[in-house]
């Protein structure tokens, strides 16, 4: 019996969305690595970027708080020139 594949139809349904397929750890993971913990802090007021800050911590944080995963997001696509 032959395996059927089916097409998935969501694939590049989004072409005008930048973070379309970025992971939030991965953008959490280049903001700390392009501007640290302090920066990200004065940039986005919230205080898992400020009291003992780790990715794991911040990625809890922001899945559960849409406002803030937003205001992530924005500094992301501002710091990548998106």
């Amino acid at each position: 019996m032959p395996i059927e594949f089916t097409r998935n139809e969501n694939i590049g349904s989004q072409p005008n969305n930048p973070l379309h397929g970025v992971k939030l750890a991965d953008i959490l993971s280049h903001l700390v690595a392009e501007l640290g913990w302090k920066e990200m802090a004065r940039e986005v007021n919230i205080n898992c970027f400020k009291s003992n800050p780790t990715v794991k911590s911040s990625l809890k944080f922001l899945r559960k708080t849409p406002w803030a995963r937003e205001k992530v997001e924005q500094l992301y696509l501002k710091v990548t020139n998106v």
